[in-house]
């Protein structure tokens, strides 16, 4: 078997497809480390000057309980991921923030200070929803292992089968009584270590170009996801040598195996991935944003309605309808908000199930998820963003309860504490993401690709042993 894999590896290195495969691994990965050099310190200064404001913002309504009540704690930001330039998922069309929302409502002059209480918001990235897409392909790892690393495996291996047969070198090989496994094992070595070479050049490469930037630094965490990302690249990589090897045993040409190859990638990489996400996209419709002004319009003229009810009465009345009607309306908004939330998530969620018929589609998954990007990345600052929601409020409801001049009525001015706050004791939004929670989110698309790769390596064995040379 050690030989077989030598002589293929030495057949590889001496080939123009070996030069050409170096050559263009290593320019996408200069490429990449060249563009997130540039954009990845903007990014980051983006993000701090960003969070700096919000933060200074929510202080400088210290002065006032009802203040830091009623507008919430502002605008929430997503940290930006250390891996950007392994898988940019989709990041640009997924909202870097959120942000209590609050509007003014009350038509009586009397009462014309009473205000809406803060929901959370998720607004969109892009407001021109029907073109999404971006314009130009970006050159990260996912592209670059996802597309072209998947092709140059298949024009590793479309002839080594059939190129042998063809040459009369396979009848020679087998009339050795060298067992079939041993030289369909060999050649799938010899062709991962032909590919592997050049491949691992060029991340090196890549990693050094990046640690040249003192703006740029790589925690000991994102080393170790570093690692998986290469990991799930080389199980990609076996998977499509593994095709390679199985169309190369059941076809009597190298040029048909050739363009049957072509056809397979066509299909599996460009093809199945954006067409069943689209016809999964299809099947179910979440509410549209004039479906939610219209039911979010219904809930504050219900509750209007039952607080001018009493207003005629006394003012201890009046303000405990007016706590009573800004804290429901408020908690019913949110409600109804997080549930076109969740009804978008669900259908994001169905395409990405079915888009797992496609390799290349579990294999953005997993880059996206161990890169700290994407569309799982997004739902854990989601739900971060939704656990400091519930502290602060936690922390606004502690705060008025501790001062025993307050009449504890949230979401009315008089019915609050007047004592200033401090700064320093308002909680601080942290967005992290959790590399325990990643494994979980992505044990069954790293499940799928070892299947995939276990099946046509088994195809292939199997092909193999019954071929007639």
């Amino acid at each position: 078997m050690w030989h077989i894999a030598k002589r293929e590896l030495y057949d590889n290195l001496n080939s123009l497809r070996f030069a050409l495969t170096t050559v263009l691994l290593l320019a996408l990965m200069l490429t990449n480390a060249v563009v997130h050099l540039r954009e990845q310190p903007a990014r980051i200064q983006r993000y701090l000057t960003t969070v700096t404001d919000a933060r200074n913002a929510l202080e400088a309504r210290a002065d006032s309980l009802y203040e830091l009540a009623q507008k919430g704690p502002g605008k929430l930001y997503k940290k930006p991921s250390d891996l950007h330039f392994c898988a940019e998922g989709g990041d640009p069309f997924l909202s870097g923030a959120v942000e209590a929302h609050h509007h003014f409502w009350g038509n009586s002059s009397e009462y014309a200070d009473l205000k809406s209480f803060w929901q959370m918001r998720y607004p969109a990235a892009t407001s021109n929803l029907t073109n999404i897409r971006p314009d130009v392909t970006k050159i990260d790892w996912a592209f670059i292992i996802g597309y072209v690393l998947s092709l140059i495996a298949l024009l590793f291996t479309f002839d080594a089968v059939t190129g042998e047969r063809e040459s009369g070198t396979l009848r020679l090989m087998l009339a050795n009584s060298v067992p079939r496994h041993t030289v369909l094992i060999g050649k799938f070595l010899g062709a991962l270590m032909s590919i592997s070479i050049p491949f691992v050049l060029a991340v090196l490469i890549n990693l050094l170009v990046l640690s040249t930037s003192s703006a740029i630094h790589l925690s000991a965490g994102a080393w170790g996801r570093l690692g998986i990302v290469f990991f799930v690249a080389l199980l990609y990589l076996c998977l499509f040598l593994a095709l390679g090897l199985l169309v190369s045993t059941r076809v009597q040409r190298s040029a048909v195996s050739l363009v049957i190859l072509l056809l397979i990638w066509v299909t599996l990489v460009v093809f199945m991935p954006s067409v069943l996400a689209l016809i999964a996209n299809g099947f179910s419709s979440p509410m549209s944003n004039d479906e939610l002004r219209i039911h979010q319009k219904q809930i504050n003229d219900k509750h209007l309605e039952e607080y001018y009810r009493v207003m005629g009465g006394t003012k201890s009345e009046t303000l405990q309808a007016g706590s009573k009607y800004v804290t429901q309306e408020a908690a019913e908004q949110e409600r109804l908000i997080e549930k076109q939330l969740d009804e978008q998530i669900a259908q994001v969620q169905r395409a990405r199930s079915i888009t797992r018929i496609s390799p290349t589609a579990v294999l953005q998954h997993l880059l996206e998820s161990f890169a700290g990007t994407g569309f799982q990345r997004h739902l854990q600052f989601l739900e971060n963003a939704q656990r400091y929601a519930s502290e602060y409020r936690k922390f606004i409801v502690d705060t008025d309860r501790g001062d025993p001049k307050s009449l504890y009525l949230i979401g009315v001015r008089e019915g609050m504490s007047e004592k200033p706050v401090s700064p320093e004791s308002i909680p601080i939004f942290e967005d992290t993401i959790n590399l325990s929670k990643d494994f979980n989110t992505a044990a069954i698309d790293l499940l799928l690709l070892m299947l995939f790769f276990v099946v046509l390596l088994s195809g292939a064995y199997l092909a193999f042993v019954r071929v007639e040379v």
